[in-house]
């Protein structure tokens, strides 16, 4: 059975992680993704951290999709693109501001050739203002977001970054989300639209759950009280997490952990009480938690129906008893990455599936066949190549 995308064609500019995780989703999900890179050496995700062949990360961000290699510093290059554009559902770069509409690549451009084009721009802080001009990596916007200061060490006050690339991967969930909205959209009016994303945005609302309470609260530590503690109880033997939010996971808490003067605590009664004391909380219940071991805990806050988990490393998530029954990790042999685990698509559709069709294509591996599709002969395709238009 086709994925729910089946039948939509995407061509895509992106690079490096948003928009290619992006552009893989939709591509989990049936859609045609041609992979439009430059000569030579291609999406620099493709080597990342990985001097040959390819990178573990490029062989899940480039699955299910078709490279084709095009040098659009030349005009016959650009002019090949707008040919693949009349045959394409949407369009999606994440070039610096200003970069597309100077390859003749902008949004007016390409809408006069397909009119109900959707034309999707990923940008780091917008296309205009006064940091539209930075390049935009992870860690920048971390910074520039807040995430850096949210994570930073309670003691000494220093920020601290997450340590996996969460601006992206926020940035490309977004942006699968409003891609496809965007697509429904024209599927009711018949017309096209452009979609313009920031990073910055697309990071800023993420937080704003936790963010909001500190402009609700402008004069208190309300939104201090919340964000300087994490959960990480240490065990005899260990660490867990708990959690307890409502009345009765407290009330539950106070059972399993043997405490149950704590009910009666003035300090504890009420969940505004326990955000405002929270540090006098925090530090009972990690006393009382050192007292026995992570495997007896967790059977005790489980009985108790207290939010609850071991904290794992990565290697034993991959191990764990219920991503193994999920079958959410996937294995196989690439011919270049070699081999290779990824995750399989999280969501699942009943009647349309998702799934890995085929793998990370190498660089211009589909050029000749996605070309010759539109009827470029071999001739051509000979003459372009001699050229450097396909590299």
């Amino acid at each position: 059975m086709a994925g729910p995308l089946a039948g939509i064609r995407v061509i895509d500019l992106t690079h490096m992680l948003a928009g290619p995780m992006a552009t893989m989703m939709l591509a989990d999900q049936g859609a045609e993704v041609i992979k439009i890179e430059p000569p030579h050496h291609g999406d620099p995700g493709r080597s990342r951290g990985r001097p040959i062949g390819m990178a573990p990360g490029f062989a899940m961000l480039g699955r299910n999709k078709r490279s084709v290699v095009i040098d659009l510093k030349q005009r016959r290059g650009v002019e090949l693109l707008y040919r693949l554009i009349e045959r394409a559902d949407l369009f999606v770069q994440n070039f610096r501001p200003g970069t597309a509409e100077r390859l003749g690549l902008g949004e007016p451009e390409l809408r006069r050739i397909k009119p109900d084009l959707v034309y999707v721009s990923i940008s780091g802080f917008g296309e205009s203002g006064p940091l539209a001009h930075k390049r935009a990596y992870d860690p920048v916007i971390q910074a520039a977001a807040g995430v850096a200061s949210i994570q930073g060490d309670r003691a000494s006050g220093r920020p601290r970054m997450v340590r996996v690339i969460v601006s992206d991967k926020v940035t490309a969930l977004t942006a699968a989300q409003a891609m496809t909205a965007a697509l429904f959209a024209r599927q009711r009016s018949g017309e096209g639209q452009h979609v313009r994303l920031a990073m910055l945005d697309a990071v800023l609302s993420f937080l704003w759950p936790e963010e909001m309470d500190n402009y609700t609260y402008p004069d208190s530590d309300h939104f201090n009280k919340l964000n300087v503690r994490d959960l990480v109880y240490e065990t005899a033997d260990g660490y867990i997490t708990m959690a307890a939010i409502g009345d009765d996971e407290w009330r539950a808490t106070c059972r399993a952990l043997g405490h149950p003067e704590w009910l009666d605590d003035p300090r504890f009664r009420t969940q505004a009480d326990r955000i405002a004391n929270a540090d006098e909380r925090f530090d009972l219940t990690g006393q009382a938690l050192k007292t026995r071991s992570s495997a007896e805990w967790l059977g005790i806050l489980d009985r108790e129906q207290v939010p609850c988990a071991p904290i794992l490393s990565p290697a034993q998530v991959i191990e764990d008893a219920q991503v193994r029954h999920n079958r959410l990790v996937v294995e196989y042999q690439h011919p270049m990455a070699g081999r290779t685990r990824q995750t399989r698509p999280a969501a699942r559709f009943e009647r349309t599936p998702q799934e890995i069709r085929h793998p990370a294509p190498t660089l211009g591996q589909d050029t000749d066949e996605v070309l010759g599709e539109l009827g470029v002969s071999r001739e051509e395709l000979a003459a372009l190549r001699a050229a450097g238009v396909l590299g």
